[in-house]
């Protein structure tokens, strides 16, 4: 369906006519130097004073540009069918753990060792993908706690921004709190019953404006569901001048207060040791059932106004190139050629 954007405009349609019918005609009462360009003079009409051939030519282009110029100034566009977004679903806000620590190569896959973010953007990287019917958001953390995506049902453009998360770009340390408190603004003004946050981290909370608790209590209070996951190998071995020593690489990861912000929220707390128990995670995170929403269409908007616009710059260089004079110069120049072909003279 197309429709106007500005329909108003079209009220300026008759406004050449009104121009012709109510001023007067110019008259010119200074005498014009005439020359005697017989050749030219002789094709053009005796009332119009132009070539009889291109008049009515020209009139019909000045009234299709005018008919463009309108119509493009009306801004048409094209409205395409309703398009029916999903119903369902929970508004899911994603909050991984981006601080230094996540750079650690404890996780093996394929019997090679790569670093815990890398394991992250694959795992919730596909869990993004299957979360069809919810809105989803991403907030990063180290230092600071950063929106990455609000929440939205583009949920390709949610897994490609955590794929081009670099290691450490909000900072090296750790503020679960902040990362807490910003997920709940982002959802309480979301339906009760749908406020979902997943929070996955390898430390402990060492910075930020608020105490991880302390936001567990707001978002209690706002009815997000928070669901915590302690990610990092238990084992770890680090190769030595004479011997390998087996450290453990999750020794800061404060499971304890990630129990108690699950249980204050009516969320769980689960253990990932290892890619395989990630992976099983978020296989029984992508289980919670969905709600029923307000239901929203979409409908497609293109603009149409290039057309016109471009129809009406056509005519332009049409009249142009009709023009009595542009036209003589023509014949002339086309004529002095084959003079000077038939003479032998090089044409010019």
């Amino acid at each position: 369906m197309i429709e106007l954007l500005w329909p108003l405009a079209l009220l300026a349609l008759p406004l050449p006519l009104l121009v012709y019918w109510l001023l007067p005609v110019a008259r010119q009462e200074d005498a014009a130097l005439q020359a005697p360009f017989f050749r030219i003079a002789a094709q053009y009409d005796v009332q119009t004073g132009q070539p009889s051939h291109t008049s009515m030519l020209r009139r019909l282009l000045m009234v299709l540009i005018w008919l463009a110029l309108i119509i493009s100034a009306a801004r048409p566009q094209y409205i395409g069918e309703p398009v029916q977004l999903p119903t369902n679903g929970r508004d899911l806000m994603l909050a991984v753990d981006i601080s230094g620590s996540m750079g650690t190569e404890d996780m093996e896959v394929g019997n090679t060792l790569v670093s815990r973010l890398l394991v992250v953007k694959a795992v919730v990287g596909d869990f993004v993908e299957r979360r069809v019917g919810d809105r989803l958001g991403l907030i990063l953390f180290g230092s600071k706690a950063y929106l990455q995506t609000p929440l939205t049902f583009d949920r390709k453009t949610v897994r490609t921004l955590l794929m081009e998360t670099p290691l450490g770009i909000a900072g090296g340390k750790t503020a679960i709190g902040d990362a807490i408190g910003l997920a709940v603004k982002r959802l309480q003004s979301r339906p009760a019953d749908s406020r979902v946050l997943i929070l996955l981290t390898d430390g402990q909370n060492n910075i930020g404006e608020v105490t991880p608790l302390q936001a567990a209590k707001i978002a209690a209070q706002e009815g997000v569901k928070i669901y915590t996951i302690g990610f990092g190998a238990e084992e770890m071995q680090i190769p030595g001048l004479l011997f390998n020593r087996t450290v453990n690489p999750s020794s800061e990861l404060d499971s304890q207060t990630l129990i108690e912000i699950a249980e204050l929220t009516g969320g769980i707390y689960q253990r990932a040791r290892s890619a395989a128990e990630l992976q099983a995670i978020y296989t029984v995170l992508d289980e919670l059932e969905p709600i029923e929403q307000d239901q929203e269409t979409f409908r497609p908007v293109m603009s149409l106004f290039y057309w016109p616009l471009a129809l009406a710059l056509l005519a332009s260089v049409l009249l142009i190139v009709t023009h009595p004079v542009m036209l003589s110069g023509w014949q002339s120049l086309f004529r002095r050629g084959l003079d000077g072909g038939a003479n032998g003279e090089p044409n010019r």
